[in-house]
């Protein structure tokens, strides 16, 4: 397949696979660009739950210029402000800090990537406001929210493109392409990519295939520059969202395996500029922490206190659960993360390490996740923590696609890896429509022979006729599903 070559290299190791030549923009990847571009118009402009919280921080600098989150609070979604406002739409006593604050313990950086579009649609509402076009320069209105979600799906798209030019280094790119799809619309990213952009995940999924894609790319040896550039974008990958940490331990066992290496070898003259690098890169992450920790010094009075109240059981991670449960199991919600992980055990074939690395760092952001009380993500479709780990999920979908060609018939191959995907992405997109028209329930268990059931006989006749009210009257169809969701909360606290 021909491609048309852009005239810049990219430098470092890159793999098996591509490696010295120039990065193409291919067949393959203009039906990527074209398909998210169809999909922009489902952006849904809107801040919601979770997302009140992420938001306030750039629209608290750009309106307010100082942490005042008052007027998101008050501006938040119904079931949002259930138990933060009075009756008379004041913020609660209890919602605040020993420093006055209120407590927003979502982190910050999210508002951190939004801000540059922000700022610029800051600018040109002030300025269509003195031209007359009377729009509201309060972040609340129509250009700001329109901004955050098509910035969120533009940073959910830049995640899974990475993610593909990534799978492709080791695989037929026609694998790393199916590999792409099966994950952008059979999991459950497309919701935090378009439907509630206002939350952290699909810039989560961004930050996360960054920092895979970096490390990968500078692997080896890396110069000081390097180490300082991945510490930034590890920094930033944590501010977004805390348990992308766990994707820390990939630089971690990389660099034990080199000390260990250069001590078994005897290349001693290896260990210093290690450690060193080591050293430059923990201080570029603790720079670009730096928001984080102000953030909480202003909000909680202490530098490292992130203002999560929820217990933490690490005695009894409830893996099980967050595997398999009815509500929102990673695997029950979304199986094609079956295939992904059983893929990232056929990249050894191409890369031992690299499937060594991302095994455990799936298996402990598994077990960190299993040992949070609200493991399930309260309001979540499937488990919505693991939408981070995107970039694992298209290389491991990838090497299974990979391995399906090499077992067989390859136009059998393409038939099996091509229905398969198809019929993941019909039934979560299915699945997708009964939770946002609460067909089932948004929080809790819900009922699989339900479910089955609406998929056949409901979502096929209403699913048509949604879309379009979703495309054209956006406004009542949410406003429809926000009482429907505040109907089913106060039904569960009854």
């Amino acid at each position: 397949m021909e491609a048309r070559e852009i005239n810049f290299e990219i430098r470092g190791q890159l793999g098996p696979r591509k490696r010295g030549r120039l990065v193409q923009i291919t067949n393959y990847q203009k039906i990527l660009i074209l398909v998210f571009v169809l999909t922009l118009p489902l952006s849904n402009p809107w801040v919601r739950g979770d997302g009140v919280g992420y938001y306030a921080y750039v629209l608290s600098q750009l309106i307010e210029k100082h942490l005042d989150f008052e007027k998101d609070w008050e501006h938040g979604n119904e079931s949002f402000v259930m138990g933060r406002l009075d009756s008379s739409g004041h913020v609660l006593a209890s919602e605040y800090t020993s420093t006055g604050h209120i407590a927003n313990h979502w982190s910050v950086g999210p508002s951190m990537l939004w801000a540059p579009i922000l700022v610029v649609t800051h600018g040109a509402v002030l300025l269509a406001d003195r031209m007359g076009a009377r729009v509201a320069a309060d972040g609340f209105s129509a250009p700001y929210l329109i901004a955050m979600a098509a910035a969120t799906s533009f940073y959910g798209f830049l995640g899974l493109w990475i993610s593909f030019c990534l799978a492709r280094k080791y695989f037929e790119e026609r694998w790393a392409f199916l590999a792409t799809l099966g994950i952008w619309f059979a999991t459950s990213l497309p919701v935090y990519m378009y439907f509630n952009p206002s939350w952290s995940h699909a810039d989560s999924a961004f930050v996360v295939a960054l920092f895979l894609w970096y490390w990968h790319r500078t692997r080896g040896v890396r110069t000081v520059g390097q180490w300082i550039l991945l510490g930034l974008i590890s920094g930033l990958m944590v501010d977004v969202y805390y348990v992308n940490g766990v994707a820390l331990l990939i630089p971690l066992m990389e660099s034990l395996d080199g000390y260990w290496s250069a001590w078994k070898e005897n290349r001693r003259s290896v260990i210093l500029p290690l450690f060193f690098g080591n050293v430059v890169f923990v201080a570029a992450i603790l720079a670009a922490l730096l928001p984080t920790f102000i953030t909480r010094k202003i909000i909680f009075g202490d530098y490292l206190k992130l203002g999560y109240a929820e217990l933490w059981s690490w005695n009894s991670p409830a893996f099980f659960k967050v595997c398999f449960s009815s509500e929102h199991g990673l695997l029950s919600w979304t199986p094609i993360v079956i295939l992904s992980i059983a893929g990232v055990f056929f990249l050894r074939r191409h890369d031992a390490k690299l499937a060594f690395y991302l095994s455990v760092v799936f298996f402990v952001f598994l077990y960190v996740i299993g040992c949070y009380a609200n493991w399930a993500g309260l309001s979540s479709f499937g488990n919505r923590f693991f939408v981070s780990l995107t970039p694992v999920f298209v290389l491991g979908l990838a090497a299974l696609f990979d391995r399906f060609s090499h077992a067989g018939q390859d136009h059998k191959a393409v038939v099996i890896a091509t229905g398969l995907t198809s019929a993941l992405i019909i039934w979560n997109l299915g699945l997708i429509y009964q939770w946002g028209t609460h067909l089932i329930p948004a929080r809790g268990p819900i009922s699989w022979r339900t479910a089955a059931y609406n998929q056949v006989a409901v979502v096929p006749e209403e699913a048509t006729r949604t879309l379009k009210s979703y495309l054209t009257r956006r406004g009542k169809l949410m406003q429809h599903i926000e009482e429907e969701d505040v109907k089913q909360l106060k039904s569960r606290n009854n």
